[in-house]
């Protein structure tokens, strides 16, 4: 639940979504779903990407991530 908070939060200030790695997924995506679709796709990304930061034990790494999780 606090993942798909974030992600509106998120959704909320599209000027900030060319800051964010997956900003250009993002509003690809934003032309082909729905607002809350949108949002738990997002959550999913977010709450995919914790999990590969605690998992291996590193800081997050924008332009490595990117490859990682196929933005």
């Amino acid at each position: 639940m606090l993942f798909v908070q974030a992600a509106k939060v998120i959704l909320m200030r599209t000027n900030r979504w060319p800051d964010f790695s997956f900003g250009g997924w993002l509003t690809k995506a934003a032309e082909r779903m729905n607002r809350n679709k949108l949002a738990v796709a997002l959550a999913n990304k977010l709450a995919r990407m914790a999990w590969s930061i605690l998992r291996h034990k590193s800081a997050f790494d924008a332009p490595r991530d990117e490859v990682a999780i196929g933005v």
